[in-house]
This record gives structure tokens, sequence and C-alpha cells, in this order.
């Protein structure tokens, strides 16, 4: 089968579009590698910001192409994608996952623990800010922008002690020899989705058919409970949210973590179920979670919990696990 896959024009996405290219190539098919420019990628060339998401934009770049035939398929970071399905479309496999781990990359080959009092730690993410300031409350958690090689250099020129990236997208374009410190993803929980790759076409496409035999089962499972879970909470919590789903054996465990945008207060929780069944899973634990109150963490300044909702609360140790069983 002759395919088109769409991919942005940067390093990272095209790396990760060769990779699901070079798959299909393997089964048989030829694929032409489409690059697709959206508004984001020519005010990033221009040095201007986006008003709003830059993911989204970036997105649904990749899907007008889909929807008007311009290509066959695209490579998207599973974590940038909304939770909700787009008409027309579908997921038609979602490949091994990368380690999800968020890592660190910091001068002097320092780990976060080592990082003096008061250093300069770099990340666009609530949902690192709000743990790292949790473990670390003295650090300064700024803003960063740029590709993955530009943040990596504000390091090494000094503008910040370190800057906290995930670990997939270092490994992807070669670049695990920068990092000081792998953060473990049941301390430091990482995005729902993070690491693993989202290959969508046309839902009335041919070629669902052959994206299909790329699909990892035990990767979808765990991604799956993540995503339900974020969809979930996405409906009445904006706090920052983190999820990690593994499968062990026929089980899938599940963490998650939602929290202030300080840190100051968090409610994590952790589940397991049938790993058949991700979906019921994450969305189980995000009802527990809601319960507990994760819906009042939005806001430093929103009530105080109630004392049913501070047993799964936790102050500036670590927050307070719950667990639930099928």
């Amino acid at each position: 089968m002759n395919l088109r896959l769409g991919t942005r024009a940067s390093l990272l996405a095209t790396t990760q579009a060769r990779t699901i290219a070079d798959e299909l190539r393997a089964l048989g098919h030829d694929v032409e590698m489409v690059e697709i420019v959206s508004e984001g990628d020519l005010t990033q060339a221009a040095g201007t910001s986006l008003v709003g998401s830059a993911t989204g934009v970036f997105v649904n770049a990749l899907r007008d192409a889909l929807n008007d035939g311009r290509i066959d398929l695209a490579v998207h970071s599973l974590k940038d994608l909304p939770t909700a399905p787009a008409p027309g479309l579908v997921i038609a496999a979602i490949p091994g996952r990368e380690d999800p781990a968020d890592a660190v990359v910091a001068r002097d080959g320092l780990a976060l623990a080592d990082l003096p009092l008061g250093a300069r730690v770099g990340t666009g993410s609530p949902r690192r800010i709000s743990q790292i300031v949790r473990q670390r409350p003295d650090l300064v958690v700024a803003g960063v922008r740029g590709n993955i090689d530009t943040r990596i250099s504000k390091v090494h020129s000094g503008e910040y002690d370190a800057v906290i990236l995930a670990r997939a997208g270092l490994s992807r374009i070669g670049r695990l020899d920068q990092i000081t410190e792998v953060l473990d993803p049941l301390t430091i929980l990482p995005a729902p989705g993070q690491g693993a790759l989202a290959v969508e076409c046309r839902a009335d496409s041919p070629a669902a058919a052959a994206i299909a035999a790329l699909d990892d089962a035990h990767t979808r499972a765990a991604v799956t409970a993540e995503r339900t879970l974020l969809a979930e909470l996405e409906g009445g919590c904006s706090a920052p949210i983190g999820a990690y789903a593994r499968i062990d054996g026929d089980r899938l465990l599940l963490d998650a973590i939602a929290l202030s945008p300080q840190g100051t207060y968090a409610i994590r929780q952790s589940a397991e179920g049938d790993a058949a069944d991700g979906a019921a899973l994450g969305a189980r634990l995000a009802q527990n979670m809601l319960a507990a109150g994760a819906n009042s963490l939005s806001d430093e300044q929103s009530p105080q919990p109630t004392a049913a909702q501070l047993n799964t609360m936790g102050g500036a140790a670590a927050p307070t696990q719950e667990s639930a069983q099928a």
C-alpha cells in the first residue's frame, strides 16, 4: 500500500514519524513523508508566540491534512492529543511505549535533590511545576520555551540551572547523554500518555488496517487507563494531573495525582484492575479522586478541604496514597 505520512518539520516530530515509516516499510508498504506546516511553526520561526495552545495548533494542522486528503496518516505524541475523539478520525495504532519518565538536564551533572537553594529550573508544564515545588519548595521554577535543544542550551549558557524534559523525547533524538537524572515515575508522575505515540488516520481509510499492525496491546491498555482518568477529571477538575499505568501479569496498575498549582495540596490515589479494561480502571480511579476533593485543587485560595478529603491530601510531605482494587 502507498501511504502518505504527515509530520511536522521539527527534529523530534520527523524522528518519530521516520520510526513509524520504517516499521510500515518493513511490513511491505511504500511510505512518503509529507511535512505539514502550521501557524505554530510559522510563529515559532518568526520568534513570536501563539495565543493559546501551540500544541493544539500543531495537532489541528495534521488533522486538517488528514480530513482534506493530503495525507493518509499522522504521527502524534499521544500526550499532546485531546482526550475527546476527533470526528471522522481514529487512533489506529499506539506502538510500544518509550520510558514515560521525566528527566533532569542540569549543570555540573546534578540531580534534582542536589541543586543549590534557589536554583532556577525551567519547565513549561504545570504538572511538573506542582510536583517539583512539592519536592523542593526552595527552587525557582520558571517557564521555558523552544525545542529540546534550545531548552538544553539554556542550561549550558547558565540561564537555567536545570530543565525538566520528557526522557522519551531525549531518547528519540539521541540526547540521552544530556540527562543528569531520570525521575522515578512513581515519585514525579508523568503526563497521561507520555512516552507513547499515536498513529491517526481517517476512520474510513483503507490504511487503518495496515496501521493497526503496529499497535501494542499493553501500551494501549496503559495509556487508555491514563487518558480515561484525565478525561474524567477534566470534566470537574482543572488541577495539574499526572498518571502512570503499567501491566503486571494480567493486572493493570494505575497511580494518579492531582495537585494545586503550587503543590500545596495534592490528592494521590492508586488502583488496579483487569488489564483488558483500562478505560474502566481509569474512570473508576478518577471518580474516587473527585469524591476525595480533586475538583477543589484548582485554586490555592479555594476553600479548605474537609476532614474526609484531608485523608488523601498531603501538605509539604509526600502525599497520602489510597488504593482500590477491582
